[in-house]
């Protein structure tokens, strides 16, 4: 194996995420074999069709086989069970990652299950997706530009940090490290309060006295904006949420202390308190998109 190709490249979990990364690093040449394995019969077939992988794996100790790097691509609420499936049949330098939205959860499975192997367990986040899953989703393109955070434990090796960085960067991302606490909290902000706020948004209207279809049928731009990540997997939405809860948690009751205060001013006809939350709301969101790469 060379510096800058990998001879095999395990990915479990050929959804979006791992499809994705698996795409991309056939197209930057970075991996000579990779192999799938999935609940789905189905969606591994279709990721063997769309030379997504060049293989199906028919169990756990033949797709470890002298892999050289596996992605754990599946939702988070199958972390603890998967690690200890793959525990022992990793190979003793076989590096292993992530790609999960949580990571607290995720490192408690992998000191409860990797052992030995722990060492070569890089923690991973790409801040990248959409809201359609399935390997029909992937593309090869989904990381250019966009940010992967790796949260290494202090057991970690550094070969295996940097293993784990070089093909992340293959795939076109801009690679960062953080604490674990640090990945939890601002994901919880930045990604799984938005993600929740959408859900309920669709929910409200389900549940309004007026049908959803008057609701939805003048519904405009904005509208499908702010709910395009309602269509996202509700399986994996419930089990980051769950293993992410107590930073949600208060995300979301800081969020309705932003509500109240909007409604006090509705109630009051404050319009000046009310023109100056959203003239605040919107500097630093014209902020945000100035700083963009």
């Amino acid at each position: 194996m060379s510096s800058t190709t990998f001879n095999k490249l395990v990915i479990i979990g050929v959804g979006l995420i791992g499809g994705s990364f698996a795409l991309a690093l056939r197209k930057a040449g970075a991996v000579r074999r990779i192999t799938g394995v999935g609940r789905s019969r189905e969606n591994m077939q279709r990721a063997l069709k769309q030379g997504v992988i060049d293989e199906i794996a028919p169990d756990m100790a033949s797709a470890l086989h002298q892999a050289d790097f596996v992605l754990l691509a599946m939702p988070v609420g199958q972390t603890g069970s998967i690690m200890a499936e793959i525990a022992p049949h990793l190979d003793s330098n076989t590096v292993i990652s992530d790609a999960g939205s949580t990571k607290q959860d995720v490192v408690t499975a992998a000191r409860d299950h990797l052992g030995e192997n722990l060492k070569n367990f890089v923690p991973g986040h790409p801040i990248a997706g959409a809201e359609q899953s399935g390997v029909l989703a992937a593309q090869n393109d989904l990381y250019a530009g966009k940010h992967v955070i790796l949260t290494p434990l202090a057991e970690t090796r550094t070969e295996a940090v940097e293993t784990a960085t070089a093909l992340w960067q293959a795939c076109g991302a801009k690679v960062s490290q953080m604490p674990v606490e640090e990945h939890d909290r601002i994901l919880a902000a930045t990604s799984h309060l938005p993600h929740v706020l959408a859900f309920a948004l669709m929910n409200h209207l389900r549940n309004s006295t007026d049908s959803p279809e008057s609701l939805l049928r003048f519904a405009g731009s904005g509208f499908r904006d702010f709910t395009r990540i309602a269509s996202s997997s509700p399986e994996m939405w419930r089990d980051i949420c769950l293993a992410n809860r107590r930073a949600l948690l208060q995300e979301l009751e800081a969020f309705q202390n932003e509500l109240d205060m909007l409604q006090t001013l509705l109630q009051e006809e404050n319009g000046n308190a009310l023109e100056q939350a959203f003239i605040q709301a919107r500097r630093m969101r014209e902020d945000w998109l100035n700083r963009q790469d």
